[in-house]
């Protein structure tokens, strides 16, 4: 007979919890094992005494969401699901006794269900085991790129590791129970917000996707070394005292996290339905610019679903996000509902972000300070957080926020509108710095954003010079490549017919393999090119309706206002990086001596 604690815990109330903790229980005392089970208050919880914890044998943790685990110590632990918990908890009480001390372990028959198939912990010294999870706001380049990254990493160090990539259309690669279980360390490598209550109780380091991109082996190294104590600890812990959490370390740059970060989640979130809307009201005029006036056309049905549905929901999605960001599930919606009301008011996407904020702000301060019965405890997320947060969030929208910043966004659009050539150049120019500044990192994004948010607006002339900006860095190298080919290696030569498609598809990160090599010569070279690009783009009067799509949204007629122009830029710009890039750049060999 084994002791075991099961501890329950449920972000949406305290009915799972407690079925979870009774279920374990009564599976507990059938199969003739002492179990004792404690429901916990995922936003305060009260861990059991430490001496209680240490006559335990093993914890299992049935979660729905991440709790720190530093009281549990060096016990051995399981972690599941109170959903699993419930539906099979003789597989859970099995996976936990699986990993106990071979002499603590007793002899029983291995279950059927899927719990069954957590394995022993590996030896130290061992090829070790790593889930990974990559994610940008754009969800196209960088979390591929990371991706591949940590996949070459880990094989190149020996290791065996599992990627899950949280793209644009959705997670790839989804980790499996059995995958996590197994782990001895998770990576997440991602620049916006992601949902760690899978992991919880696992080893988990932290870092961006560009330290993953440009530095894996480092990452991996600084995973293990983070999970290392544990691994090297005894079985049990010899005394009463919690072990503090280790201190998270991090390989190049830390991962984004406070305003920026809540930012590009809601980014994230709304650029699909951004480009679903931009590419349809680009569809309706292939009929003719103006043939969606027509009612009951085919163009006028495109123009609805674009412009008067998806382009209506941008606002609302954007300011959702960020405050869930923030919040959780408790701050969607009062972020939704704050930014539909920016919408109403005028306030366009500038409220949008403020509302945002102000609704993720505003339920977080109620979740971490209004504290019920636990009775009541299940009424947070659905009753009282959304009640108040939202009423807090429409009163401060309608008589505070929402005016100004109307009048703040109705004077942006008249300048950007009536501005001389001069300052179109202007912001074109810088438009293209910032695209090309760090290839689809914040700058670039920040770039990006300001444009797409002008679209609700009818100002598309930004958008032009954003694309155009965005593409010449990766066709400029891949250009000189073929001109140049004695000062690129044979990877990267190998790599420019892939370079260039990524350019025509309007994806900058395509260049930061080339760029990572020698950046002092490249950044500059690059951000030239763009900044003449964005600033013809801006001089000729060049208009993009779609905030997506590269070379190949110039297919769908009048989608870009002068298109031979259009493409004349992107051409000049790249022809300009290029010139500079074969200038500056020394060949292989003595670049290389030069950098080392």
């Amino acid at each position: 007979m084994s002791k075991l604690i099961a501890l329950t815990a449920c972000p949406s109330g305290v009915a799972h919890s407690i079925m979870a903790a009774e279920a374990l229980k009564k599976q507990g005392a059938l199969m003739g094992h002492r179990l004792v089970a404690y429901v916990l208050d995922p936003a305060e919880p009260v861990w059991p005494e430490a001496d209680e914890l240490l006559s335990a044998e093993g914890i299992i943790l049935a979660t729905d969401t991440q709790l720190d685990t530093s009281p549990i110590g060096q016990l051995p632990l399981y972690v599941t699901s109170t959903a699993s918990a419930i539906r099979d908890p003789a597989g859970a009480i099995h996976a936990a006794l699986a990993r106990l001390p071979a002499p603590a372990a007793p002899a029983v028959p291995a279950p059927t269900g899927p719990a069954s198939a957590a394995p022993a912990p590996v030896p130290a010294g061992a090829t070790k085991r790593i889930v990974a999870v990559t994610s940008c706001p754009t969800g196209i380049a960088h979390t591929f790129m990371a991706a591949e990254g940590l996949k070459r990493g880990a094989e190149a160090l020996g290791h065996e590791i599992h990627v899950e990539t949280q793209g644009s259309v959705g997670a790839g690669n989804v980790l499996t129970p059995e995958q996590i279980a197994a782990a001895d360390v998770v990576v997440i490598a991602a620049d916006t917000k992601v949902d760690l209550a899978r992991f919880a109780g696992k080893a988990l380091y932290q870092t961006d996707t560009t330290s993953a991109l440009k530095k894996p082996q480092d990452v991996i190294r600084a995973a293990l070394q983070e999970q290392a104590p544990k691994a090297a600890a005894p079985a049990r812990a010899a005394s009463t005292t919690a072990p503090a959490t280790p201190k998270k370390t991090f390989v190049g740059r830390k991962p984004q996290t406070g305003p920026y970060k809540h930012l590009l989640t809601g980014v994230s979130y709304m650029l699909p339905v951004v480009v679903a809307g931009g590419l349809l009201i680009a569809l309706s005029f292939v009929f003719g610019i103006t043939a969606f006036k027509e009612p009951g056309t085919l163009a006028a049905a495109l123009m609805d679903i674009g412009g008067g549905t998806a382009f209506k929901l941008m606002v609302p999605v954007l300011s959702g996000y960020i405050a869930y960001s923030i919040a959780d599930r408790p701050g969607l919606a009062p972020g939704l509902i704050g930014g539909m009301l920016a919408n109403t008011i005028g306030a366009g996407f500038i409220g949008g972000i403020l509302s945002g904020f102000i609704a993720g702000y505003v339920a977080k301060a109620i979740k971490d300070n209004v504290k019920l019965p636990q009775t009541l405890q299940g009424l947070m997320p659905v009753l009282i957080i959304p009640l108040f947060a939202t009423a807090i969030v429409g009163l401060l929208m309608i008589y505070v926020v929402g005016t100004p910043v109307k009048y703040v966004l109705d004077g942006l659009t008249a300048w950007l509108q009536g501005m001389s050539s001069t300052n179109a150049v202007l912001l074109g120019a810088l438009l293209g710095l910032m695209m090309a500044f760090d290839m689809g990192g914040p700058v670039n994004k920040a770039a990006y954003t300001f444009s797409v948010g002008l679209l609700g607006s009818n100002t598309f002339l930004p958008m032009a010079a954003t694309m155009a900006a965005g593409m010449t860095p990766p066709l400029a190298l891949a250009l000189a490549t073929v001109l140049a080919p004695r000062k690129f290696t044979t990877s990267e030569r190998e790599a420019n017919k892939a370079t260039a498609v990524l350019g025509l598809c309007f994806i900058t990160e395509g260049a930061i393999p080339y760029v990572a090599r020698d950046p002092v010569r490249m950044i500059p070279s690059i951000m030239v090119g763009s900044a003449v690009t964005g600033a013809l783009s801006m001089l000729f009067g060049c208009m993009l309706h779609a905030p997506h799509g590269g070379v190949f949204t110039l297919l769908i007629p009048n989608a870009v206002d002068h298109v031979w122009l259009y493409l004349l830029a992107i051409v000049v710009g790249t022809l300009v990086s290029t010139a500079l890039i074969v200038a500056v750049k020394k060949p292989v060999e003595e670049a290389d001596e030069t950098l080392a």
